[in-house]
């Protein structure tokens, strides 16, 4: 019988270093083999809706994500079985008709503001970690960010944080701290935090 991968759920508000934690845990596993799964890849598809009509949506809500298909997603790399993940387009807020197979791997990080909100997702994690930020930078993160790689105007950024992301985040992010395992204080800037989390996940894999 092929053992089941290892997933490691990392969790945290809109610019607090998730990817930061992400990207330093892939490197530090890459031996070991490992594969990256992020929740912004499942937001439906509005392509039924206007251009106008889409940027109004609320994309910080659960009901925003195809929830179902990403921890079917999980469960399947989780079992040793590849997906074809979507792939979407925050300039046009639609999937793309193209996919990307992804292939199971002994370590999967799945990654994504909501990940923690979802009791059927949470259960499939066997390390659940947050990154905890505070909002002013979080907020500045997600400015520049979107501005310089979603086209965004400063205005619509703005209003968006102000009118979804701020109380979406206080109503399903915060709360689902409460689920972690570990919690990472000033995200990828801890130097110290991230170094333990690497040597944790390392010495769980070699179990």
């Amino acid at each position: 019988m092929v053992p089941r991968s290892f997933v490691i759920g990392i969790c945290g508000g809109t610019g607090s270093g998730k990817t930061t934690i992400t990207d330093r845990l892939s490197r530090a596993l890459s031996n070991d083999g490992v594969v990256v799964l992020q929740q912004d890849h499942y937001y439906k598809d509005l392509s039924h809706f206007s251009a106008a009509e889409r940027a109004r949506c609320n994309f910080d809500h659960p009901s925003a994500l195809d929830s179902a298909l990403f921890i079917e997603h999980v469960r399947s790399l989780r079992d040793g079985r590849a997906i074809e993940r979507p792939v979407y387009d925050f300039t046009q807020h639609r999937r793309v008709p193209e996919t990307v197979k992804v292939q199971a791997r002994p370590a999967i990080l799945v990654e994504g503001i909501l990940i923690f909100e979802n009791e059927a997702l949470r259960n499939l994690m066997d390390l659940k970690i947050f990154v905890d930020t505070d909002a002013d930078l979080r907020f500045i993160r997600r400015l520049v960010r979107d501005i310089r790689e979603r086209g965004r105007t400063l205005e619509s950024v703005v209003q968006q944080y102000q009118e979804t992301v701020r109380p979406m985040h206080l109503e399903f992010v915060e709360p689902s701290k409460r689920y972690a395992d570990i919690i990472i204080p000033e995200g990828g800037h801890n130097e110290v935090g991230v170094d333990l989390v690497i040597q944790k996940v390392r010495s769980l894999l070699a179990q």
